[in-house]
Order: C-alpha cells, then structure tokens, then sequence
C-alpha cells in the first residue's frame, strides 16, 4: 500500500516486503491491482499446494488398478501386503552446470549396484563434465522413497561426488499452453504423485534442476568451484566495465561533433 510493489503473478509466492505494518498491503490493495499477466512460456513456482487426505488402503488399490490399466510400456505398479506399493518414475535431468566424478573410475556393474559398492570411494582424482539435457534416469522405488532419496539415488547412478544439497527435484506440469515447474519439497514421495496424475509424462513429470533457490550453501562447494564462479565474476566484470567505457565513448563523441557542427552557426 505505500511502495505500490508491482510483480507478476508467478513470482508473487517469492516477494517478501518489508512493509511498516505487517498486513498493510494486503488489506489495502487488492490482487487486482499489483499483479501482472504472465510474461513467460516457462515458469518456475515454489508454491505448496494443499495436502490431500491420505489414501485409505482400498482406495490406493483402486487408484494402482486404474494405472496400472493405462500403462503401455510393461512399467505397473505394485501394491504390497503392508499397504506400501512400488513403481517406476523418469527423472529428466537438465542440469546447466557441470557435475563432478571421479576420474579414471571404471562404469558401475550390476554387480556393484547389488553390493552397493560406492566406486567413487576408491579414488580422490576428480573431474567435471556437463551431462546431456535430454538424459533421461529410470528408477524403480517405492511409495515410502523421498525426494531426498531420489536425488541421492540419481547422484549415485551417474557417480557424482557433489553435495546432493545443490540439486533439487522438480515436477513439470502443462497448463493453458505453459509449462509450469514446482519445487518438491524432501520429504514429497514422488511415487505417490506419479500414481494421482496417472503414467502420462504430459500430465506431470520429474526434473532434476540445480537448487537456485533460497540462499547459496557456499560451503557445499569445493574449492576448484569457488575459484572458478571468481573468475566467471571477474570476466563479467570487465566486459561490463567495458561496456558502460563504449558507451559512454559513443556519447563523447556524438557531444564533440555536436559542438563542432554548432561552432560555424551564429547564435
């Protein structure tokens, strides 16, 4: 109501304004009236939607019979005597930044996945690599699995070594012609999610992003890393020093050839 903060829509979940008093704004000004239509295809949103009731045991049969009845590629789920049920979900990772592995460490085995041996462990040399965006992970976990799992499952497979607090776990969802995506939180169950949208992809589907959101854990990256976004900084620096040098260079001379051109004019 006193600084008349305009935002769009999407972002309204993340503005936090330091109003005098509290509740001022949103008594005094309506929605209406501070919000923008949407200005992009691809949103990103962070806010929690309400809880449906738990399922009772009979109605998550029924719901994994309905699935189970639309699935086309042999990926059912199944429903287990202690009312716990398993299934399989795809992951899409589209990560921009580069994950770090070891170096010189041979491909997982199936062997090793059944030991659970951590090949990563046998060696300290690292290295850093960009994954394809369209990589796609299959996994098969159950209903009781959280997102916190899943993103320390998914790490594991493709053996990175990063903090699994840089990543976060997303669902993608098509509305009105938008693609919307929605952080979940740790302890969402992602299984429980695929079983209410059903195992159409189009309808909702899982993202592996970076964690962009909140402050930055610093201390989650390794030195190498750090070094690196200093000299990233340090270059954006000088090309906006740059910049604002070759502007203003162009707004020098146009003055000169301004006051040139005046010299032989009278008045």
């Amino acid at each position: 109501a006193d600084c008349r903060y305009t935002c769009h829509q999407e972002c309204r979940s993340l503005i936090q304004l330091d109003c005098r008093q509290p509740g001022q704004c949103q008594s005094q000004l309506s929605p209406e009236s501070t919000l923008l239509p949407p200005c992009s295809q691809n949103v990103t949103q962070t806010v929690e939607e309400e809880k449906p009731e738990p399922l009772t045991v009979q109605e998550i049969k029924q719901k994994i019979e309905k699935y189970n009845a639309k699935v086309t590629n042999c990926l059912l789920m199944k429903l287990n005597d202690d009312g716990t049920y398993t299934g399989f979900i795809k992951v899409h990772l589209k990560l921009r930044r580069p994950v770090t592995v070891p170096a010189g460490i041979r491909p997982q085995s199936i062997y090793d996945a059944l030991k659970e041996v951590n090949l990563a462990d046998m060696t300290d040399k690292r290295t850093s690599f960009y994954l394809p965006l369209d990589a796609v992970k299959q996994l098969h976990i159950s209903s009781t699995t959280t997102v916190s799992e899943v993103i320390q499952g998914l790490l594991k497979k493709f053996m990175v070594v990063d903090n699994p607090q840089k990543f976060a776990l997303f669902k993608e969802m098509r509305k009105d012609g938008q693609v919307l995506f929605q952080k979940l939180p740790l302890t969402e169950y992602p299984l429980y999610l695929r079983l209410l949208a059903g195992p159409d992809t189009d309808v909702l589907s899982f993202v592996l992003k970076e964690n962009e959101t909140g402050e930055v854990e610093w201390d989650a990256f390794s030195i190498p890393e750090l070094q690196n976004f200093l000299m990233i900084l340090d270059k954006e620096e000088k090309d906006k020093i740059q910049q604002v040098q070759r502007k203003y260079e162009k707004f020098k001379q146009r003055l000169q050839q301004t006051l040139k051109e005046a010299r032989g004019k009278p008045g």
